[in-house]
């Protein structure tokens, strides 16, 4: 029983306040998507790989092993990767308005498991100048990794190219605006039940029941303008026609 009186409670308030829950999902979604489509500066991504394999001079020497070896080095060119040894190079060249440290964090170096082959992605807002960035670090990285380890085992997989029509990767405004509505839901809800907790009004019996925990003795109903005309219209309508009997009689005797 308490759980269906509950339920009729949260629907009750839920039908109470729908109104001010939708206002809070339209508001949400419209912000969200101003945001998404007019305040945040959309940014592309772009790929180059090389791959890791050292250059043997007899090819039946090529091994599970030396794989294995490759495979562990990625994850110190990972690192070095993403240093000023190589990204100070890459700003030079490219001449870019900030410095390495600024640059590592538009980069992303990753690889499969067990694979010597690595991904460098480049996020830039100019889809042009993420090529260049992507392109110059794999580059620059493939021309010192020789000197820094004395290694020469990286070789370019593939460069990266510029498409004729880039697609953004970030914001995505359907994702925003489906996150803004549900949090907006969630906030009108939050809300709803907060005004109806703090609402000390009596306004039926069972409040009076409920909140003062007395027994209810009588209700007043509630008397609408068009029954006071409607009980005048009758009133006078009985008035006239007792008018009338009395008359009547009055004449018959």
């Amino acid at each position: 029983m308490e759980e269906t009186i509950s339920l009729k409670e949260i629907f009750g308030v839920l039908k109470k306040r729908f109104l001010m829950i939708t206002a809070f999902v339209f508001g949400a979604a419209l912000v969200a998507a101003i945001i998404s489509y007019f305040v945040l500066t959309p940014t592309y991504q772009s790929s180059s790989q090389f791959i890791v394999n050292q250059e043997l001079q007899d090819p039946s020497q090529l091994n599970t092993n030396n794989i294995q070896t490759n495979v562990q080095m990625i994850n110190t060119y990972n690192i070095i990767i993403k240093s000023p040894a190589i990204l100070d190079d890459v700003v030079e060249q490219l001449n870019l308005p900030y410095s390495s440290a600024a640059l590592s964090e538009k980069i992303q170096v990753s690889s499969a498991d067990n694979s010597q082959v690595v991904t460098v992605t480049a996020t830039h807002e100019n889809p042009a100048t993420a090529v260049d960035i992507a392109n110059v670090t794999v580059s620059t990285f493939e021309s010192k990794i020789p000197d820094i380890m004395n290694v020469d085992n990286v070789s370019i997989l593939t460069e990266a190219q510029l498409s004729p029509n880039p697609s953004p990767v970030a914001p995505n405004p359907i994702l925003n605006i489906a996150i803004a509505i549900v949090l907006g839901a969630m906030v009108g809800v939050g809300i709803a039940f907060l005004l109806e907790y703090l609402d000390n009004t009596i306004t039926t019996e069972e409040d009076v029941e409920k909140k003062l925990e007395l027994p209810v003795l009588g209700v007043i109903s509630l008397v609408s303008e068009e029954d006071i005309r409607g009980s005048q219209f009758t009133f006078e309508s009985n008035r006239k026609q007792r008018s009338g009997f009395d008359g009547a009689q009055k004449k018959s005797v």
